[in-house]
């Protein structure tokens, strides 16, 4: 597999094709592909919108000004609604990693968010543009901005996507008016974001790439998770699923250094479509004493999956994540 560094000139390779901004690195999904990137030799420019979650993470690291670690690892305040700062955090980089995060004064997704998410999303692509030296962005999206589409509920049929094809798989976009009325804020928030992306990334001749992952797997996960509203419509037609983190960061390395990456790619590795699944994920998201009754549940049903991953599995083949080697 050609990486992304093959990409540059020679003169240029030592100072920014190892050199890569991860926006935002406060998130599950941030910090660990943070982890990931230092691990596989790149100097990181870690960023932050909340200055708190930055002095953690600095603390978290053990980076001080005058050690070796903190010539490998950078931390910057980059509030993704003010541009200025984001172009800060990206100069001399590479390639972007960006994943928006809901701020902690306001984590609740709804029509305002997603006007948010938006402008944040119009931000970032901006400042791209206007980065010399960035070659490539890898935008995390979600499976929420894919599989929701334009059949009517009242009509008794399937509410996600209505195509030619009988699976859900990139082609496909989350229909924006049936996310408004049946209040699915996140599916709406992360399809607007993601056309915001993709409209200046082509209008700029930015080179972006964008990872549509399924529910994040994470030991905080719980039933409040915006994604999952609307999850019994997405068991029953066969098109709930899940993303372990490794696999997520995993995808994310591989779509970088891929030069032949393109476009979208749905992520997941779990698909939830038997009775057995969805009481497992009940056990996660559930606390001991509400979880406990749904251990009980007698029930073989199994839906039909009617969702497809095969671009990025295809991709995957033969990747190499270097943890072997680098943990010894």
């Amino acid at each position: 597999m050609t990486i992304a560094a093959d990409f540059y000139d020679e003169q240029d390779s030592v100072f920014c094709s190892k050199r890569v901004c991860v926006m935002d690195a406060a998130g599950q999904l941030g910090s660990a592909i943070v982890h990931r990137l230092l691990l596989r030799g790149y100097i990181v420019h870690a960023a932050f919108q909340n200055h708190d979650e930055m002095q953690c993470f600095k603390r978290k690291y053990g980076c001080r000004n005058d050690d070796s670690k903190s010539k490998k690892l950078i931390c910057f305040h980059a509030d993704p609604l003010d541009y200025h700062s984001i172009v800060d955090a990206f100069k001399g980089c590479c390639g972007l990693f960006y994943s928006f995060e809901t701020p902690s004064d306001y984590p609740t997704y709804d029509e305002l968010m997603g006007e948010m998410e938006v402008r944040a999303a119009h931000n970032v692509m901006e400042a791209c543009a206007q980065t010399d030296t960035l070659n490539k962005v890898v935008f995390t999206s979600s499976a929420t901005a894919v599989l929701w589409g334009t059949r009517k509920r009242d009509q008794h049929d399937s509410p996600v996507a209505s195509h030619s094809h009988s699976y859900v798989d990139e082609r496909d976009w989350t229909d924006i008016n049936f996310c408004k009325k049946y209040k699915l804020w996140h599916g709406l928030s992360k399809t607007q974001a993601e056309k915001a992306a993709w409209a200046l990334a082509m209008d700029r001749e930015v080179n972006m790439v964008s990872i549509n992952g399924g529910l994040l797997i994470h030991p905080d996960l719980n039933i409040r998770e915006p994604y999952l509203k609307g999850a019994a419509e997405m068991y029953e037609d066969g098109v709930l699923v899940a993303v372990d983190l490794k696999f997520l960061v995993d995808a994310h390395m591989c779509v970088f250094e891929d030069v032949s990456s393109y476009g979208r790619y749905l992520c997941f590795n779990r698909v939830i479509n038997t009775t057995k699944d969805a009481t497992t994920l009940a056990n996660m998201l559930l606390p001991p004493s509400a979880s406990s009754e749904t251990q009980s549940l007698e029930d073989d049903t199994v839906y039909e999956q009617r969702i497809s991953n095969k671009k990025l599995n295809k991709l995957m083949l033969g990747f190499d994540t270097g943890l072997e080697v680098q943990l010894n």
